[in-house]
């Protein structure tokens, strides 16, 4: 029996780069969480220990850091680019880069009813991502988000569903339907307005779920994909993941006080998770666009 190396790459995982924009006296802030991985023939590095073909994954941290000033950070996605393309065709002998990016929002601070040029407010919604790959098949951009708390206290059903002897859950017409949800779309271009397309695509996510009578949580995500795919032709697919953040009635009748789909016990765990992919039968390859490196994006 013979043992082989399959696929393998290397990088900096979870490089935090705050990008403070001080050209005039109203400064901007862009805060990230940057992962790099390379791709190409390492595999000596990996069955002899031999390092000639390896750029250290502190350069590539320093790389992160060094292109936040020199090549900006007007979208994550557009940065991501620049990165990925520097590894693939500058540095020999990489092959392909996976750049991942999360973007932590922030507020500017309102200080006597006017915002203030150089403090802000950790913004408390979802986190912006971006995974970008550039390889000799081609450039691929993945835009998403995760952690957006959505919740709505009607609107929502689920019955008719599949018992057996174990079964215990009653069916409901009536009930509060939330999540987290974490959604990724591959775009079939790079020619894109980055910043003008994700607040759109949340926006149009937030109505389906707020406006669909929805019989189940899967039926709310592939309208979400759809009106999304709709919307923006240079979409080819999306991904979502929910989970179901289960609100249950609380017996407060035991204490003599009814309870009229008014007081809820929120249960963290364990919770319902709930996955879809939506695809265009046209969309071209995806190749290597959904290899992750550190997994955030």
């Amino acid at each position: 029996m013979a043992i082989i190396l399959g696929d393998n790459q290397y990088g900096k995982a979870e490089s935090r780069v705050v990008r403070i924009v001080r050209d005039s006296p109203r400064h901007e802030i862009r805060d990230l969480n940057v992962s790099t991985a390379l791709r190409g023939p390492f595999a000596p590095a990996y069955l002899e220990g031999d390092q000639a073909n390896v750029l250290p994954t502190d350069t590539q941290k320093n790389t992160a850091y060094a292109f936040a000033k020199t090549k900006g950070v007007d979208t994550i996605e557009q940065y991501g680019l620049e990165l990925a393309r520097h590894f693939v065709h500058d540095i020999d002998p990489v092959e392909g880069a996976r750049i991942e990016i999360e973007e932590y929002e922030w507020e500017r601070a309102v200080v006597d009813g006017t915002e203030h040029d150089h403090t802000w407010l950790r913004r408390g919604q979802e986190v912006r991502t971006a995974a970008i790959t550039v390889d000799a098949t081609g450039e691929y951009v993945i835009g998403g988000l995760k952690d957006l708390v959505l919740l709505k206290s009607t609107g929502s059903e689920f019955h008719g569903f599949l018992k057996d002897e174990f079964t215990t859950l009653p069916e409901v017409t009536d009930r509060i339907m939330a999540t987290a949800l974490e959604a990724r779309w591959r775009f079939s271009s790079v020619d894109v307005d980055w910043n003008a397309v994700y607040p759109a695509i949340k926006a149009l996510m937030v109505k389906e779920f707020a406006t669909l009578h929805s019989l189940a949580l899967q039926q709310t995500l592939f309208h979400m994909g759809t009106a999304v795919m709709e919307a923006f032709p240079f979409i080819a697919e999306v991904r979502l993941k929910a989970p179901n953040k289960h609100h249950f009635d609380y017996d407060i009748g035991r204490f003599g006080v009814e309870n009229k789909g008014e007081v809820f016990w929120a249960a963290d765990r364990a919770y319902g998770l709930i996955e879809a992919t939506l695809i265009r039968d046209d969309a071209p390859p995806a190749n290597d666009a959904w290899r992750s490196a550190a997994g955030l994006a």
